[in-house]
């Protein structure tokens, strides 16, 4: 792009290192053959550490969701499928300002192509889709400093898995699990095979051999996909 910025000061890149990549060097990484492959998948999952304000992840949501388009026949198949496909996106990004900024970028190129369906299918927008969009973004979208595993405040980053379980009645439920990030460093997610990316890696993230000593998960209730919002904490 011909006026991209690449660096917000010379303060920032002195204190954090902080430089964008240009969108032509992202679109040239993500066009290589095994990542291609992965995007080609709703559920194949992909973790930037350095998020930033969301290059990478704003461009691998774009192309999900045109592949959400292809595989839907509905407004409500797209809807689900939309929805899929931000559950299998994570970032980690070490400065507040550029966190904020990555979840407004990521949840615009959601309602920007659900707008886009919306109108393809003459249909109305539907609240709960955009609100479990969002819960989906906020919780999967963390500020923190990926090589310690903790954020600002010193807690442990938290990473969600979102289980779609057996579809019962015409209804699709999602389960939601948290587990912090050195419990999933710990027992050494499976990569699949997958190169990096820029940092960011195609994986089974929560591909666990759970020991209870070392993984103490927070379950949540199963809820229906498009209710991800309404989700509570299973008693414990």
């Amino acid at each position: 792009m011909k006026n991209e910025r690449l660096i917000k000061s010379s303060q920032r890149v002195k204190d954090h290192g902080e430089v964008f990549t240009p969108h032509r060097v992202v679109t040239l990484m993500l066009d290589q053959p095994e990542i291609k492959r992965a995007l080609n998948s709703l559920t194949a999952t992909f973790l930037e550490p350095a998020a930033g304000e969301g290059a990478f992840l704003t461009e691998i949501l774009s192309r999900k969701l045109v592949l959400a388009s292809q595989l839907s026949d509905s407004i409500e198949a797209f809807e689900q499928k939309a929805l899929i496909a931000l559950t299998s996106l994570y970032g980690i990004e070490l400065l507040v300002d550029n966190t904020e900024l990555l979840v407004m970028h990521m949840y615009r190129v959601f309602y920007q192509e659900y707008l886009r369906q919306i109108s393809k299918y003459h249909a109305s927008e539907n609240k709960k889709v955009v609100k479990s969009a969002l819960t989906i973004l906020k919780a999967n979208l963390v500020q923190g400093d990926a090589l310690t595993g903790k954020n600002k405040n010193g807690d442990d980053i938290v990473f969600s898995e979102w289980t779609l379980l057996p579809v019962k009645r015409g209804v699709q439920k999602v389960q939601r699990t948290e587990y912090t990030l050195e419990a999933i460093r710990t027992d050494g997610p499976s990569l699949d095979g997958q190169p990096q990316v820029h940092g960011s890696e195609e994986l089974t993230l929560f591909d666990l051999e759970e020991d209870p000593e070392k993984i103490t998960p927070h379950k949540f209730e199963p809820v229906p996909l498009l209710e991800i919002f309404r989700e509570k904490h299973v008693p414990e």
